[in-house]
């Protein structure tokens, strides 16, 4: 089949399995849709999913970006196959030891994690988590590196060259920092009522950090922070065109949460929530797990994406890989790499990674 010739879309979608359906076509060859963003459901096993991926690459020239939740730990959406990449946590306590080690671990850590994913034909993860863990956030836990914000910051400085070095951009989350709320944002609308000086002081530091660094997208959490705004930051002009955009200096994609998320449900349906992130200053928004939802928003929204968009989306597009898995188990880097992050967790009679 020949790729549609058509510029990128300011919406990213999910697909149903292991391979395209034809409504995930119809979908997929809309003018809105801009990317694609996979799940568990979507895998089986490497063969499968390099087949999707190339099917879903195929479609559309320039291609759709694909991306997925990998972070590590709880939030590893492929494991047949794939190296078990810690929870972040873990990189946190390695620095309480040693922090020039951690480092050297958080850029291997971050190089696996993108050349695997690189090697089956995704552009990018949606990580890494750069909020402040407070213990207050059970959907965040050990999702965050550690509790000291520059600690993070030089840790998350790290993974994001790993990224790099895989040909991968790296996606922080969720500015400003959902830390410090205990709802979980999936379910319910948290509210942060800190003033802006306590969050600037902690939670912006790694953000501002993995920034000059060269981090390519942040997504913002669909958490209110009343004495900033009374909108949650995804939805926030003040947020991320004043805040993120002025005063940090942020240049690459802004992708907002999902937009099916209850963190969301306060600006009304699924177009005026599209409407209000990219008026915000969202370049793509998320609608996932919903293809009644998808639906009603292709079919009843219309948006000119902007020049400036496009070009940040076109960085997007993963760079050099490996092509395929047994050429990157050949790489003596990849197999070094694997090597340094082997006892990463490990607790006394277990096993090391890879074992």
């Amino acid at each position: 089949m020949t790729a549609k010739t058509m510029s990128l879309g300011p919406v990213m979608l999910d697909v149903a399995g292991t391979e395209l359906t034809d409504d995930d076509r119809r979908r997929l060859t809309h003018p809105l849709a801009g990317g694609v963003i996979l799940f568990s459901r979507n895998y089986s096993s490497p063969e499968q999913l390099v087949r999707l991926t190339a099917d879903i690459h195929a479609l559309r020239n320039p291609a759709l970006i694909i991306a997925v939740d990998h972070e590590g730990g709880r939030v590893q959406r492929f494991r047949e196959g794939f190296t078990a990449i810690p929870p972040m946590r873990e990189l946190g306590r390695a620095w309480d030891v040693n922090p020039q080690h951690a480092r050297q671990l958080a850029h291997e850590v971050g190089f696996i994690l993108a050349a695997e994913l690189r090697a089956h034909g995704i552009d990018l993860s949606l990580a890494p988590v750069l909020d402040v863990d407070y213990g207050a956030s059970g959907v965040i836990g050990d999702r965050a590196l550690h509790s000291d914000p520059r600690a993070i910051a030089e840790l998350a400085h790290t993974l994001v060259q790993g990224f790099k070095q895989a040909g991968m951009s790296a996606v922080g989350k969720h500015f400003p920092g959902h830390g410090h709320v205990r709802a979980d944002s999936h379910h319910e609308v948290p509210v942060d009522d800190r003033p802006y000086p306590e969050i600037e002081t902690n939670d912006l530091v790694p953000f501002r950090r993995t920034i000059d660094a060269g981090l390519g997208g942040i997504m913002p959490a669909h958490v209110i922070y009343p004495r900033v705004d009374s909108r949650p930051a995804g939805f926030s002009p003040v947020w991320l065109k004043q805040v993120l955009r002025g005063e940090l200096g942020f240049d690459g994609v802004v992708f907002s949460d999902d937009l099916s998320m209850e963190g969301a449900s306060v600006v009304g349906g699924v177009i005026e929530r599209a409407e209000a992130a990219l008026a915000a200053g969202c370049d793509m928004v998320l609608v996932c797990n919903n293809p009644r939802t998808v639906d009603e928003l292709l079919g009843g929204f219309s948006y000119p994406i902007s020049a400036v968009s496009l070009a940040r989306l076109a960085r997007m597009h993963g760079r050099q890989n490996a092509e395929n898995m047994v050429k990157l188990r050949e790489d003596a880097r990849y197999a070094q790499a694997l090597h340094a992050i082997a006892g990463i967790g490990v607790r006394d009679g277990e096993l090391p990674l890879g074992s």
